[in-house]
């Protein structure tokens, strides 16, 4: 798999939110999206518009700070979100599923520098940065970019 890397500027969260659905629409059981950046950069509300896009507009999609993970049902898999900001440890993945949501589902996972050693093989990397203007974001996509076209 080629491990290319993009990027994008978006200057609107309604933009934002159509870049994530773009990259909704070539995801499949079994694919990993780390979501990284600094507090606030919009991880999550990137990881929202690509739920909704997945399951359904009207999907309440809750913050997983607290749980650090929520599971949503597709039509033919699970998506997992994971949020690891307040992870401990690393190996405490385990106890949340992680092995699971590896093997059956699709997977969003803010704070992937938390996993440690227990990153998957094969994923794509977002980082989300902020740009210049109030709402532009940066993404730098790295991982198998070359389904987005």
């Amino acid at each position: 798999m080629e491990h290319i890397k993009k990027t994008y500027t978006t200057h609107t969260p309604e933009e934002t939110a159509h870049l994530a659905q773009t990259i909704a629409a070539v995801l499949k059981p079994h694919d990993v999206v780390l979501l990284k950046g600094e507090l606030g950069a919009g991880k999550s509300t990137f990881a929202r518009a690509v739920i909704r896009a997945l399951c359904g507009e009207h999907t309440e999609v809750p913050s997983p700070t607290f749980t650090l993970v929520q599971t949503y049902e597709m039509p033919k898999s699970v998506l997992w979100h994971f949020d690891l900001y307040r992870l401990e440890h690393s190996e405490e993945i385990y106890e949340l599923g992680i092995e699971e949501a590896y093997s059956n589902g699709v997977c969003l996972i803010e704070w992937p520098e938390r996993l440690g050693p227990y990153l998957p093989k094969e994923y794509l990397e977002i980082e989300v940065s902020y740009g210049a203007h109030e709402n532009e974001r940066i993404l730098c996509l790295k991982g198998w970019t070359d389904r987005l076209s």
